[in-house]
């Protein structure tokens, strides 16, 4: 496999005015301080509620969806900003800022070319994350109906959620399914070492339906074994005459055991193949 070395071509850092950094970190705070002030207000009516044995569905639903959904995701992308670093470090972000899954593939070829070789190999484009296909995956799930082309939650990359996002339903259940997502690389952006790539992708297999440790949301759990994963999705593409040249870059990182977004274990061995398309 040809890797290119060379970087005749650096990207220009753009500088904010430091009046607009100091802007920006006022108007976070005072976003946090109106979260912490509404938490504090419902936080008291319903404890005040549970621990006066006033106690109803509605309370226990209300605490955990306040909880789940608005102070947790918004802590947490408040805290990730003091302590993760805003650059490429082999990781996918939530978009509460948390840690999301590690980048395990590399592409290079035109989109197109990408979308025709996954559906090719069996992969199901997935549909776009909105109020509808989320209730319809609820649905699915709960009653464990086929949904082939299901959305899948947004990670980001580079600052951008995936382009594109693939998936193989597992015995027509929604619950278990093999997915994986794509980034574009930004222009004249190089892979640490020197290596180009068009295309990066994180390969997971979702086992079950269950709760983020780290916000209390639904949300699906992945396999540990995201190594085995970025392997089936090779295997899948290994007779497609698309694909030209696959070759490995091994210790691309070091070996590690760590947790997703979700606070789902993951471990890998720190190997990035490359895969062209053409």
């Amino acid at each position: 496999m040809n890797v290119a070395m060379s970087r005749d071509k650096i990207i220009p850092k753009t500088v904010r005015p430091w009046y607009l950094t100091i802007l920006n970190t006022f108007i976070r705070f005072g976003r946090l301080i109106i979260v912490l002030v509404i938490a504090y207000v419902v936080y008291a009516t319903l404890l005040d509620t549970i621990f006066t044995r006033e106690l109803h569905l509605f309370t226990y639903l209300a605490f955990w969806l306040f909880t789940a959904y608005i102070v947790l995701p918004r802590f947490n992308r408040w805290i990730s900003k003091l302590y993760l670093p805003d650059y490429f470090i082999g990781r996918a972000r939530t978009g509460d800022g948390l840690l999301g899954d590690p980048i395990n593939l590399a592409l290079d070829g035109k989109k197109g070319d990408i979308i025709k070789t996954m559906q090719e190999a069996g992969w199901t484009r997935a549909e776009s994350l909105t109020l509808q296909s989320s209730t319809k995956m609820i649905y699915t799930s709960i009653l464990k109906k086929t949904y082939p082309d299901a959305p899948v939650s947004p990670l980001y990359l580079f600052g951008n959620v995936q382009d594109l996002a693939f998936q193989k339903e597992v015995n027509s259940n929604p619950r278990k399914r093999h997915h994986i997502r794509f980034w574009k690389t930004p222009v004249g952006w190089y892979l640490p070492g020197g290596h180009k790539a068009g295309w990066l992708g994180a390969a997971t297999y979702d086992k079950h339906v269950g709760i983020s440790l780290f916000t209390g949301q639904i949300t699906h759990k992945i396999d540990a074994d995201v190594d085995k994963e970025r392997d089936f999705v090779l295997k899948t593409l290994e007779n497609n005459n698309r694909v030209v040249d696959v070759g490995v870059i091994k210790h691309f990182t070091t070996s590690y055991h760590g947790r997703n977004g979700g606070g789902d274990m993951i471990e890998t061995d720190g190997s990035l193949p490359f895969v062209k398309i053409g």
